[in-house]
C-alpha cells in the first residue's frame, strides 16, 4: 500500500498504546542503524585475517542487506527498509558522507602534490588517461548491450564511465599502504602523490559529469547551463583558496603546540563551514560533497588544528554515519539484475578492462622512469584501488539517472573486486625485507663487560603502549644507571596500534621515514603526549640521553618495527611491558590489557637481535619518587639464580643495578640438597596434564597445577660459566647480600621469596630450553610464571630476562629436582 511521506510521524506512543515503533521514522532509523553496524562490524571481523580494508566489509554488508540477499525476503525488506524510509536514511547517511569527504580533504596535503616528482605526475596522468579512454570504449559496449543504457546522452554517460574506471580511492589506498608499512617508503610516497593528483583530477571530471548531467535534464537541453555550473564551481574553488584559506590559517594559529585544546567556537564554526560549503556547491549544481572536500583542502595541514578536527569527528562519522551510506548504496544494488551469460560476460569485461587500463598504464610509465619491474607492477596494482570514492561516483550517476540498475550493479561489483585483490596481490609481488637490521651490533649485556672500551654505551630500547607503563620503566632504567664509566642511552618507543582512522594515517606520516620509525631529539615545545613528556622530564634530570619515537603499526607486524630498531640502533636490551597489569598493590586483581600485546611480546622474544626483558609491573617506581644517584631512598632488588644463559644475563643486569647507590641488591642462588650447584640442569615448569616423552619422567609437586622437569645441556661447560659469573658478580659487587637456598621444593622456595614483601623487584632468567613442556605464560618461563600468578599474593614486580642466543642449547636428559 502506498504511503504518504508527509503522514509519517517521528516517534511512536509506545507498544503499550498499540503503536508499532517500526511504523515511525526515528525508531525505525535506530533499528536500521544498529542492524547496519552489527553486520558491517561482523564482516570486518571476518575479513580481518585477509587484511582487507574496512570499506570492503561495509560495501559487502550494504549489498547483503539490500535486494541482492536479505532483501529477497519482501516481508523483511518492507518492514526494515520500507520505501518511505529511504529518504530519511539517505539524508542521515549524506551528512556522514559530507563530513567524511571533509576528512579526506584534511588528509590530502596539496604540498605533497606540488613537490611530487615527475615520476608521480607521469604515473598519475597515465593512471587517469588510459583507463578513461578504456572507460569510453566500455561505455559504447554497454550502451549497445544493456537495455535502457542508450536513453542517456552520450556526453554524460561517457564521462561517468571514464571517471568510474580511472579513479583511485585515495583514502583506501592510504590505509592499505599503512597496513603494509609502505606508506612512508619511496614506493608509497610515489603512490600517494600520484593518487592525490588522480583524486583531484577525478573530482574535477566528476564536477564536469554532474554539470553535463544537470544541463541535459528537466526536459530542456541547454549547454550554457553546464558552462555556468563549471564557471561557478571554479569561482567557488578560487574563493575557498584565496579568502577562506588565510582565514582558516589564522584560526589554526590559535591552536598553540603546547596546548591541544581549541576554543569550541572555532570547532563549531569550522563544522558549520563544512555544511555551508556543501550547500553552496549543491546550489551551484555540483554535488554537495564537492564543497566539503574543497573546504577540507583549504585548511592548513602544518599545525595541530587539522589533527584536532580529525580526532573530534572521525569516530562519529566513519564509525557510525558512513556505514549508513554503504547500506543505502547496497539497497540500490541488485545483483539479480545481472542475468544471463551476456551480463556476466559484461562484468568480466568491465573488471578486466578496468584492471588492465590502470595496471598496464601505470606499469608502462613507471618503467619509462627506470623504476624496477617489481615496484612498477606494485604501483599499478596500488593505483587500481577503488572503494569508497568509486561508490560515491556511482551513486551520483544513479541519482542523476545516468546509470540504470544493471550498469550500477556491474560497476559496484567491479569496484569491490578491484579493491579486494589489492592487498593480497601487493603482498605477493612486493614484500620488502623487514625486521632485523644487518648492521653489526651487540647482542647481550655480557658483551659490554668483555669489551676493551671502558666508556661503552648501554643502549636500552624501552617499549611503552600504555602511559601507566611509564613510572615503572623509568624506575627500572634509573636503577640500571651506573655511576661508573658506562654511558646509558635510552631509546623510547611508544607502540600505537594502526587503525583505519584518519588520525592514525596522519600519525604514520609524522613518525615514520622510509617505512620505519625514526628518532628525534627532544626540542622545546614539541612534546604532545604524556609518554614523551614523562621521558623528556626524566632526560632533563641529567646524564641520560633519551630518544623518543612512535611505532604505529598493525599488531601482527609491530614486532618488525621493534626488532628493526633494535638492530639499527645496536640495542643491548629491549624492555617490554607484560600484557597483564595489577590494579592495586597486593589485592591480587589483574587486568588483562590485551591478548594482542602478549602476541607482540612473544614475537619479539623469538626474533629480537639482542637480550629482552619483560617487566611485570606491580607498582615498581610508584611508591616513592625515582631515586637519583645520590639519593638515600632505596629500591630493594632480588636476583634469583638457578644457572644457564638467561640467569647469567639476569646476573649481569643485577651487577649494573648493584652499582647504583640508592638500590639494595640481594642474590639468592638455588643449589641441590648436598650444597652443590645445579650441574647445568635448568628447571622447567609445565602444566601437570602435559604428556612427557620417553626421555622425561615427572611426578606431581605440592602445587597440583604445575610440575617441574630439568633439561641437561652441556653440563660441564654451563657449570663453569655459572661459577665464573657468580664469582665475578660477588667480586665486583662486594656489598651485595648473597644467599643460597636448598632446592628441596623449588616452588615453595620461590613463592616464599615473592610473598616475603622484602623486595620491590625480583629479577629472574627466563630459562629457555627445548622441551615439550611449557609455562602457562610462555614469555615468562617457569620461575617468572610462578611469580606472576595472581593466586599467590605476590606483591613484588618481576623482571624476566632472556639472553640473545643464535641457537637454543641442546637438551639431552630430563630428570626431577
Amino acid at each position: 500500500m502506498p504511503v504518504n511521506i508527509t503522514s509519517i510521524k517521528t516517534s511512536s506512543n509506545g507498544a503499550w498504546q498499540g503503536d508499532n515503533p517500526l511504523d515511525y521514522a526515528f525508531p525505525l532509523l535506530i533499528v536500521q542503524t544498529v542492524l547496519i553496524l552489527v553486520v558491517s562490524r561482523f564482516l570486518a571481523f571476518c575479513f580481518k585475517p585477509l587484511r582487507q580494508p574496512k570499506v570492503i566489509a561495509e560495501i559487502v554488508g550494504g549489498i547483503l542487506l539490500g535486494p541482492s540477499a536479505f532483501g529477497r525476503n519482501k516481508k523483511y525488506l518492507h518492514r526494515i527498509f520500507p520505501a518511505w524510509s529511504a529518504p530519511i536514511l539517505e539524508s542521515v547517511a549524506s551528512i556522514g558522507l559530507l563530513f567524511f569527504l571533509f576528512l579526506v580533504g584534511l588528509e590530502l596535503n596539496l604540498s605533497s602534490i606540488r613537490r611530487g616528482s615527475k615520476r608521480a605526475v607521469g604515473i598519475a596522468l597515465a593512471g587517469i588517461s588510459l583507463p578513461f579512454i578504456c572507460g569510453i570504449g566500455i561505455a559504447f559496449v554497454l550502451r549497445k548491450t544493456i537495455d535502457g543504457a542508450d536513453k542517456v546522452g552520450y556526453g554524460q554517460f561517457l564521462v561517468f564511465m571514464g571517471v568510474a574506471l580511472s579513479i583511485t580511492a585515495f583514502p583506501v589506498l592510504a590505509r592499505i599502504l599503512a597496513e603494509l608499512k609502505l606508506l612512508t617508503t619511496q614506493l608509497g610516497e610515489i603512490a600517494m602523490a600520484a593518487a592525490a593528483l588522480n583524486d583531484v583530477a577525478a573530482w574535477i571530471l566528476l564536477a564536469l559529469a554532474v554539470a553535463l548531467a544537470d544541463g541535459n535534464t528537466g526536459g530542456h537541453k541547454n549547454p550554457l547551463v553546464s558552462v555556468w555550473v563549471l564557471l561557478s564551481g571554479a569561482a567557488f574553488v578560487t574563493f575557498m583558496f584565496v579568502i577562506m584559506r588565510p582565514a582558516m590559517k589564522w584560526v589554526a594559529s590559535r591552536c598553540v603546540p603546547q596546548q591541544d585544546a581549541v576554543d569550541e567556537a572555532y570547532i563549531c564554526l569550522t563544522l558549520a563551514g563544512v555544511l555551508v560549503s556543501g550547500f553552496v556547491t549543491d546550489l551551484i549544481g555540483i554535488h554537495s560533497i564537492f564543497g566539503a572536500f574543497v573546504f577540507g583542502l583549504a585548511i592548513p595541514k602544518g599545525g595541530n588544528f587539522a589533527g584536532i578536527l580529525i580526532e573530534r569527528i572521525e569516530d562519529f562519522v566513519a564509525g557510525l554515519l558512513l556505514p549508513l551510506y554503504f547500506a543505502a548504496s547496497g539497497l540500490k544494488t541488485d545483483v539479480a539484475k545481472i542475468r544471463g551469460a551476456e551480463a556476466w560476460g559484461l562484468l568480466a569485461l568491465v573488471i578486466s578492462t578496468a584492471c588492465a587500463g590502470k595496471i598496464l598504464g601505470t606499469f608502462a610509465v613507471a618503467m619509462m622512469f627506470m623504476i624496477p619491474v617489481r615496484e612498477s607492477l606494485t604501483l599499478g596494482v596500488l593505483m587500481n584501488t577503488k572503494g569508497l570514492v568509486e561508490l560515491i561516483v556511482l551513486n551520483i550517476g544513479k541519482e542523476k539517472k545516468v546509470l540504470n540498475d544493471e550498469t550500477f550493479a556491474i560497476l559496484v561489483l567491479m569496484a569491490l573486486f578491484t579493491t579486494f585483490i589489492t592487498t593480497p596481490t601487493v603482498m605477493t609481488i612486493y614484500r620488502p625485507a623487514r625486521g632485523i637490521s644487518t648492521r653489526t651490533h651487540r647482542k647481550k649485556l655480557c658483551d659490554l663487560t668483555t669489551t676493551d672500551d671502558s666508556k661503552d654505551e648501554l643502549r636500552i630500547l624501552a617499549c611503552v603502549h600504555d602511559p601507566r607503563n611509564v613510572p615503572s620503566i623509568i624506575a627500572l632504567i634509573e636503577s640500571t644507571r651506573s655511576t661508573k664509566n658506562s654511558i646509558l642511552k635510552l631509546f623510547v618507543m611508544n607502540l600505537v596500534k594502526l587503525t583505519e582512522r584518519s588520525s592514525s594515517i596522519v600519525m604514520v606520516h609524522r613518525v615514520r621515514r622510509n617505512g620505519f620509525p625514526f628518532f628525534n631529539r627532544f626540542r622545546r615545545g614539541e612534546c604532545h603526549d604524556r609518554v614523551a613528556e614523562a621521558f623528556q622530564g626524566y632526560s632533563q634530570l641529567g646524564r641520560v640521553m633519551v630518544r623518543p619515537t612512535t611505532a604505529i603499526s598493525a599488531m601482527s607486524t609491530m614486532h618488525e618495527d621493534i626488532c628493526h630498531v633494535a638492530g639499527d640502533k645496536r640495542i643491548t636490551m629491549i624492555i617490554l611491558p607484560f600484557h597483564v597489569r595489577w590494579r592495586d598493590e597486593g589485592d591480587g586483581l589483574a587486568e588483562n590489557v590485551s591478548q594482542s600485546w602478549r602476541e607482540v611480546n612473544q614475537r619479539v622474544l623469538k626474533d629480537a637481535p639482542c637480550s629482552v626483558a619483560v617487566l611485570v609491573d606491580r607498582g615498581f617506581g610508584t611508591e616513592t619518587q625515582n631515586p637519583g644517584p645520590n639519593s638515600s631512598v632505596a629500591h630493594r632488588v632480588c636476583i634469583i639464580f638457578f644457572g644457564g644463559p638467561d640467569d647469567r644475563e639476569a646476573l649481569e643486569l643485577g651487577g649494573r643495578i648493584a652499582e647504583h647507590p640508592a638500590v639494595k641488591v640481594t642474590l639468592i642462588r638455588f643449589v641441590e640438597k648436598d650444597g652443590k650447584e645445579s650441574k647445568g640442569e635448568m628447571l622447567r615448569l609445565s602444566p601437570a596434564q602435559t604428556q612427557c616423552s620417553d626421555q622425561i619422567s615427572q611426578t606431581q609437586c605440592s602445587d597440583q597445577t604445575n610440575s617441574f622437569s630439568t633439561a641437561k645441556m652441556n653440563c660441564e661447560k654451563e657449570r663453569k660459566l655459572d661459577e665464573t659469573a657468580v664469582a665475578e658478580f660477588r667480586r665486583k659487587c662486594g656489598g651485595v647480600d648473597y644467599k643460597e637456598e636448598v632446592a628441596s621444593n623449588v616452588i615453595e622456595g620461590v613463592l616464599t621469596i615473592g610473598q616475603s614483601r622484602d623486595y620491590d623487584l625480583i629479577v629472574v632468567g627466563k630459562g629457555r630450553f627445548p622441551s615439550n613442556m611449557v609455562a602457562e605464560d610462555a614469555e615468562l618461563g617457569p620461575i617468572g610464571d610462578i611469580l606472576t600468578s595472581s593466586a599467590h599474593g605476590i606483591v613484588s614486580s618481576v623482571l624476566v630476562i632472556q639472553q640473545h642466543a643464535e641457537e637454543a642449547p641442546e637438551s639431552k636428559v630430563c630428570s626431577r629436582v
